[in-house]
């Protein structure tokens, strides 16, 4: 056999090998906030993944953008949403989880994005999360929590975030609250498209990455072990241009994480993605590493990784996860109550309320 033949036969062999190792990827939009996140990802074009969107509400679905749409819950709410009450949400996705399991099939990672406190999002996305433990995929939620001033929907959304962070390995929360101080005093609607937007971003970003070689390479078993039962996850992220743009970038994402957390350097783990355009150095992204450092504990796990993007042309963007975050938003993690399957009638005697009853 030639030096030609055999190389050819390495060639074939690592190619094939590629292609059949490259993850297989889930992003999952769940209610209202879940599905408008999937447009928006579905638009901008993901590689890799499968895009699905989820909701009880027929009308919004109709005009959501994924690769396959599943309306939950048919025979319970016939098309017409969840009213707002995260128990009849659950009861929708119970419903459906066996056609939703099917559907999905057997990815390697699963994204389940929503927003906390509703009635889909926050019921449905902690029964499917528990549907998926045994499937062996590595399961993130990224949800968005609302604004302090929605009492109602701000209550729902912490019992509705307990039940999830059991379900998920990592959770991964954007406080719109952080949010609104970061962008300035801008009306809700447009906050809320900042946080939709955001948390798109940080999905896209991370199945791009693990789906594409890149200049510093972040593979799955990089995510796999800063994110494996990291509990709650913040996003940090930072933009930058001129001298030290790495640098300056990197410290703006994590001095503000669009989470309430009691300290970066209690954080397990920090998963970091630089962008930057053609003109971006090695010795600005070996920066950017060497920052991270600086501010996380010594036996925190890092990984980081760089991606040429010609848009960014002049100046660098960084995200940044941490794991395993004490946030101030959450009380400490306990077993919840169940929940009941429908909101409790009016009766003579009083009854004992439901956990998500209000």
């Amino acid at each position: 056999m030639s030096y030609q033949t055999g190389q050819n036969q390495w060639d074939r062999k690592i190619d094939e090998i590629a292609s059949t190792s490259r993850p297989r990827i889930a992003v999952v939009g769940l209610g209202g906030a879940g599905c408008n996140i999937v447009s928006w990802i579905k638009e901008k074009g993901v590689i890799g993944a499968g895009v699905y969107a989820l909701n009880t509400d027929a009308q919004h679905l109709s005009i959501t953008k994924a690769d396959r749409k599943i309306l939950i819950g048919e025979k319970l709410t016939g098309g017409q949403g969840a009213g707002g009450y995260p128990e009849k949400g659950a009861e929708a996705m119970k419903e459906s989880l066996p056609a939703v399991l099917k559907e999905i099939g057997t990815p390697n990672l699963i994204f389940l994005m929503t927003g906390m406190g509703g009635g889909t999002g926050t019921g449905a996305t902690w029964v499917l999360a528990d549907g998926l433990k045994d499937s062996g995929a590595l399961v993130v939620g990224v949800v968005t929590i609302p604004f302090g001033v929605e009492r109602a929907r701000f209550s729902k959304a912490k019992e509705g975030l307990d039940r999830l962070r059991s379900a998920c390995d990592t959770t991964v929360v954007v406080d719109n609250n952080k949010l609104l101080q970061l962008y300035g005093n801008m009306p809700i609607k447009e906050a809320f498209g900042v946080a939709n937007e955001l948390v798109g971003s940080f999905v896209k970003s991370v199945s791009d990455a693990i789906s594409t070689p890149s200049l510093v390479n972040l593979d799955f078993a990089d995510l796999k072990a800063v994110m494996e039962r990291g509990g709650i996850s913040a996003i940090g992220v930072g933009e930058a241009d001129g001298d030290r743009r790495a640098e300056i970038a990197l410290k703006k994402a994590l001095e503000t994480p669009l989470l309430d957390t009691t300290g970066i350097k209690n954080s397990r783990g920090a998963l970091v993605q630089v962008i930057g355009g053609e003109d971006m150095t090695l010795q600005e992204v070996t920066t950017a590493g060497d920052v991270v450092g600086q501010y996380l504990h010594r036996d925190a796990k890092m990984v980081w990784g760089a991606v040429v993007d010609p848009t960014y042309t002049g100046h660098m963007r960084v995200m940044v996860a941490l794991s395993g975050v004490e946030s101030t938003f959450l009380s400490p993690k306990q077993t919840a109550p169940p929940i009941e399957t429908a909101p409790p009638a009016p009766a003579p005697v009083p009854k004992k309320k439901g956990f998500f009853s209000f």
